[in-house]
């Protein structure tokens, strides 16, 4: 296994739960208030870690109390953490509200993950080069993106664009291995086409193969070679806040580990499955265990 580079946001995630998301301009009663570490880099770095990825992240945090506890997190994880640059703006912040079924709303102010830049990829060019796969989202600037994927292909990196928060269709695929969009993404990214047509558009703008997280339905997976389905186990949904970043996180491990693409996004739709089964992000992120002991037992059902 070669280890895994995260480029990405740490953001404080504000979450409430709701009996049901609001319509525009409804206001409506919530409970649970609670502050929580979140931010897609961060938690696919640690869902990553957890399930036996050797990880670093490369990030951007604030000088303030949430910066600090950043770092004392992604310690206590066991994610590598040297590469994070602290700034005088504050940490980014993610509003979270979760209905009574699981679904969610999310509105982010990345602020300081918006100072990462394309110097702090040349400052890690040691760690790419000593990684395997490359792990970017979309809430850092674009210019940083673009860097990380030109230092992840000279060095022959596995690169996994993970295009959230959802892009428009002028989104620069060069570069990209694997492209991971939920069916939101997808439909933003190629305006609404159906999934072979749209993810063909994808691979002629660059990517290398498409795979469509679509929740309890497993995946849709389109390289220049195949199409097909991955289905997903099915679990009661608690909060499916971050099974997204656990089935990108649980990709990137399988990846590094030299599974088969069909094969590692079965494994991701199993981690992505059971992290849903659990109330907020990072509590619930699944460990190895117990991942691979719900691949065995669910075989044998």
């Amino acid at each position: 296994m070669k280890p895994i580079v995260v480029v990405g946001s740490y953001l404080t995630g504000v979450m409430m739960k709701v009996t049901r998301l609001p319509t525009t301009g409804e206001t409506v009663v919530g409970s649970g208030y609670q502050r929580v570490p979140g931010g897609k880099g961060s938690n696919q770095a640690v869902a990553a870690r957890r399930l036996g990825g050797k990880v670093s992240i490369i990030a951007c945090v604030g000088s303030d109390e949430d910066g600090d506890r950043a770092l004392t997190m992604w310690q206590r994880e066991g994610v590598e953490a040297g590469l994070v640059r602290r700034t005088p703006k504050h940490t980014g912040v993610g509003f979270v509200i979760i209905d009574s079924e699981g679904a969610n709303a999310i509105a982010v102010d990345p602020d300081a993950s918006w100072d990462l830049a394309p110097s702090d990829i040349d400052r890690a060019e040691a760690a790419i080069g000593r990684a395997g796969v490359m792990l970017v989202q979309l809430e850092v600037p674009m210019a940083t993106v673009a860097a990380a994927k030109r230092k992840a292909k000279e060095r022959g990196l596995t690169v996994i664009l993970n295009p959230a928060p959802a892009a428009g269709g002028d989104l620069d695929l060069s570069g990209v291995d694997v492209l991971t969009p939920n069916e939101e993404e997808f439909r933003e990214l190629t305006g609404g086409a159906d999934f072979e047509q749209g993810a063909r558009r994808l691979l002629a703008r660059g990517a290398k193969a498409v795979v469509v997280t679509l929740g309890e339905r497993g995946a849709r997976v389109l390289t220049g070679d195949d199409s097909y389905s991955v289905p997903a186990p099915r679990v009661k949904v608690v909060d499916s806040t971050g099974a997204g970043d656990a089935f990108n996180g649980a990709l990137a491990v399988a990846l590094s580990e030299g599974e088969p693409l069909r094969q590692a996004v079965r494994f991701a739709n199993y981690a992505g499955a059971l992290c849903a089964t659990k109330p907020e992000v990072v509590a619930a992120l699944p460990r190895r265990a117990e991942v691979d002991e719900f691949l065995r037992t669910d075989a044998l059902e």
